[in-house]
């Protein structure tokens, strides 16, 4: 488990910045370049999920149960995740109706998305691995939102299609995901 907390801590503490050190961030950028902030970024986001990636993996091999997930929970899931891959397929421009109201798609479907594994998941590592990304994905969608209103920002709405195809894209990966992806890269069904 000190393995993919320690994950956790590095990935979503760089994921926080917008958050919590938004003109801390800022200075950096100006002092360093956006590109080489970039760098930072990545690569210490990409050693943080494989941290947590492997600290997961070696949790599950000793699951520590809270809960038993009730039935209904799962079935609830597989349905949240479709929600959740259309609003991370709808991030981007142009923005239709619904994407440009909801503002930060992404943020909103990692929220759903963490939502839905807590529903269908009881031990302890998903308590700590779901909730924190749940916990996060809330305050960085309440910050984003924030500073929008701060700045006055508004979004050019495009027609129904900006929304329709992405969502459509959506659909597909996560009918990919629950057909056999989600099998082959965790090992886990979701319709067994």
């Amino acid at each position: 488990m000190f393995i993919m907390v320690a994950g956790l801590i590095i990935f979503l503490s760089v994921h926080s910045t917008r958050i919590f050190a938004d003109d801390w961030r800022d200075r950096t950028i100006t002092r360093f370049g956006e590109r080489r902030w970039k760098g930072i970024y990545a690569f210490n986001a990409l050693i943080g999920l494989v941290l947590i990636v492997w600290g997961y993996g070696l949790a599950r091999e000793m699951p520590v149960l809270i809960w038993e997930p009730p039935l209904w929970g799962r079935h609830l899931t597989i349905l949240l995740m479709a929600v959740a891959f259309v609003l991370v397929a709808q991030n981007g421009n142009p923005q239709g109706p619904v994407s440009a109201r909801i503002g930060h798609p992404m943020t909103a479907g990692v929220a759903v998305w963490a939502a839905g594994h807590l529903l269908a998941n009881g031990t302890l590592a998903d308590l700590v691995l779901f909730g924190s990304i749940l916990i996060w994905s809330v305050l960085a969608f309440a910050a984003a939102r924030r500073r929008d209103r701060q700045a006055g920002t508004t979004r050019e709405r495009a027609g129904w299609m900006a929304d329709i195809g992405p969502g459509i894209g959506g659909l597909v990966v996560w009918l990919v995901f629950l057909w056999k992806a989600h099998q082959w890269l965790f090992g886990v069904s979701p319709i067994a």
